[in-house]
């Protein structure tokens, strides 16, 4: 797979061609970024009501910061425009599912659209939602770079060999290193539908400038900090499966 440019800004560039089945079904993935605020700013008063679903709104409202159900409602807006232009209907219209959990059977696995064989995963931290969309299933990963002292706690959770290598590091550079990690690890466990249910220790992607596969699934960093000004202090990661799927 090739690596993936900087994500396209969902608002300030054309969405995909509104044709149905116009998405990467044998292509590349694509990435898009959201930047809550700016899209906040921007949005129609009422799309959230008469776009999102009964559900959408009623998990929305059940915020009870304000900062968290505006990234709640941005990420679901932003997430239904791009599927509706990708599929060619409204995003009022996204019939949303949830597949089988791999771990137990019952229906919280991986999103996806009833009647289509695009897959889609969103990942959202501070004031960046990033979403991905391809033909096979995918899952992507944001995060804020943590301080060192969450780092040293939450790095007893990873692989051996990717603690070995953050204890090899000096104290500066953990944080981009871990960042790097655990948005890898996080982008392949929500591309199984198991999210941390699964021991993120199981599985080693590395903490180093060129990100590990696991077995089919194909690991990439997204250079998001790139993408959008007001960016800095992220890291981003996808995974993509590329064969038949063993773990």
């Amino acid at each position: 797979m090739t690596p993936p440019s900087a994500p396209r800004i969902v608002g300030s560039e054309p969405l995909p061609t509104a044709v149905a089945g116009a998405w990467p079904q044998g292509g590349e993935p694509e990435t898009w970024l959201l930047s809550v605020s700016r899209y906040t700013a921007a949005m129609d008063p009422g799309a959230p009501g008469t776009i999102l679903d009964a559900g959408e709104r009623e998990r929305a409202g059940k915020f009870l910061r304000a900062e968290d159900r505006e990234r709640y409602t941005a990420a679901h807006l932003g997430l239904r425009e791009l599927l509706g232009a990708y599929l060619g209907i409204s995003p009022a219209d996204v019939p949303f599912t949830r597949e089988a959990c791999p771990g137990c059977g019952g229906p919280h696995g991986r999103p996806a659209v009833s009647g289509t064989p695009l897959h889609f995963n969103m990942s959202h931290a501070g004031d960046l939602v990033l979403f991905a969309f391809a033909g096979s299933p995918v899952g992507v990963d944001v995060e804020k770079l943590q301080p060192a002292s969450v780092v040293d706690q939450v790095a007893e959770s990873l692989h051996p060999k990717e603690r070995a290598e953050l204890d090899a590091l000096a104290p500066a550079d953990r944080p981009a290193a871990f960042a790097r990690c655990w948005t890898r690890k996080e982008a392949y466990l929500k591309g199984l539908g198991t999210g941390l249910s699964r021991d993120p220790a199981v599985n080693y992607v590395g903490t180093g400038l060129s990100a590990v596969p696991v077995g089919p699934w194909a690991m990439t960093d997204i250079p998001v900090d790139e993408a959008i000004s007001g960016g800095s202090g992220y890291a981003a990661a996808m995974a993509l499966l590329s064969s038949l799927p063993h773990v």
